[in-house]
């Protein structure tokens, strides 16, 4: 059985990284008291809080983190009628933050995350191994059979081009879980009691023009590199659908780095989840998804942005014209959602102008 690590098992100094260049987003709508597990990993750096739900509700974080907390409110009084793209009542509200940070990198973990054990027992600093990822290229061109060749003992096995072992910017680190796997609801309801006990060390490339689940209970990414695209949609209140923000995010973020030649890796940092969700509300939320993913997935799949989508925002632009043009047809929603992707763009950029960073070229585009 797997198990989270504790307090004392994390209690271990750290050095950290890229301090003040990186900021954690957390969603919530309770008290933040499993930031105590987290403390020796996440103190040194920023934390940005996104209360969802009721504004009045005062979230509470334990002494000693630097941090700062928006709720509905304040999403409202920053962005003014643009907060309509901010999804309320549900985790997709995250994506607030990475509008919001200063910097350049982003890390966004759940508050039902702990910190995972490693298969000797040791606790496992998700934050420093996604860091890691990030800081080392990718290889979406060409598949390394040793998998992530920047490891520590690894390479590029014999047969692989050394035209393409510079490889390329690594823009996501998609971390996994032990313990709750991320089932969607039919799967839930068919396997309740099943559990994530396999701890895979590997970290892998995407390969070009392959999609994936993106999940966003423990992911990294260089905001400067793909922060406009990581959008993750309109869901909860008032919307037809849930629990698909971050595969939305996802579907766009690997079109837009194919085009632009970034790099997405998947596999460590693990983390713990704690908590499983309800299947039966998940499948209320989902059900809608579950038909329509199979006329998402073709389209995303099909998706050719122009040449001169050179920034993510050019790229976002268009994938949102091609989204009204074409899934708008399976559903008035993705017209609304259209809508919405514009305005997550508009928003972005009067947050963030472009005098640099994000709104140069992010890649060499396809």
């Amino acid at each position: 059985m797997v198990e989270p690590a504790t307090a004392t098992q994390t209690a271990a100094p750290v050095m950290p990284q890229l301090k003040d260049e990186l900021d954690i987003v957390i969603p919530t709508i309770r008290n933040l008291d499993f930031l105590e597990m987290w403390r020796p990993f996440f103190q040194p750096y920023h934390l940005i809080i996104v209360q969802d739900g009721d504004p009045s509700k005062t979230i509470k974080v334990p002494r000693g983190f630097d941090y700062e907390l928006y709720n509905r409110n304040d999403i409202n009084k920053i962005l003014g009628p643009k907060a309509s793209c901010i999804s309320f009542k549900d985790s997709a509200c995250r994506c607030f933050g990475y509008m919001v940070s200063k910097k350049k990198y982003i890390f966004t973990i759940d508050d039902d995350c702990f910190v995972a054990k490693d298969p000797s027992g040791k606790a496992v600093n998700a934050l420093e191994q996604h860091i890691k990822n990030i800081l080392s290229p990718s290889t979406p061109f060409f598949f390394n059979t040793l998998y992530d060749p920047f490891r520590d003992g690894a390479d590029f096995v014999r047969g692989y081009p050394f035209s393409l072992r510079e490889g390329v910017p690594t823009a996501v680190s998609h971390g996994l879980w032990l313990n709750i796997p991320d089932y969607d609801a039919p799967t839930q309801l068919v396997k309740p009691l099943e559990r994530n006990n396999r701890f895979v060390d590997a970290v892998l490339t995407i390969p070009k023009g392959t999609l994936f689940p993106m999940c966003g209970m423990n992911l990294a990414f260089d905001r400067d590199l793909i922060g406009p695209a990581m959008y993750f949609g309109l869901m909860g209140e008032g919307q037809p659908i849930g629990r698909y923000d971050d595969m939305w995010a996802g579907w766009c973020i690997k079109v837009i780095c194919d085009h632009l030649g970034l790099g997405v890796k998947t596999g460590l940092p693990y983390i713990y989840h704690s908590k499983a969700s309800n299947p039966f509300v998940n499948l209320r939320k989902e059900y809608k998804g579950i038909f329509w993913q199979e006329e998402i997935i073709p389209f995303f799949q099909q998706v050719v942005l122009p040449k001169d989508c050179t920034t993510v925002q050019k790229c976002y632009i268009e994938l949102a014209k091609q989204v009204k043009e074409k899934l708008s047809k399976v559903d008035p929603y993705f017209d609304k959602l259209a809508d919405a992707m514009i305005t997550w763009i508009k928003a972005w950029d009067e947050l963030n102008p472009p005098t640099g960073g994000s709104s140069v070229p992010n890649g060499k585009a396809a």
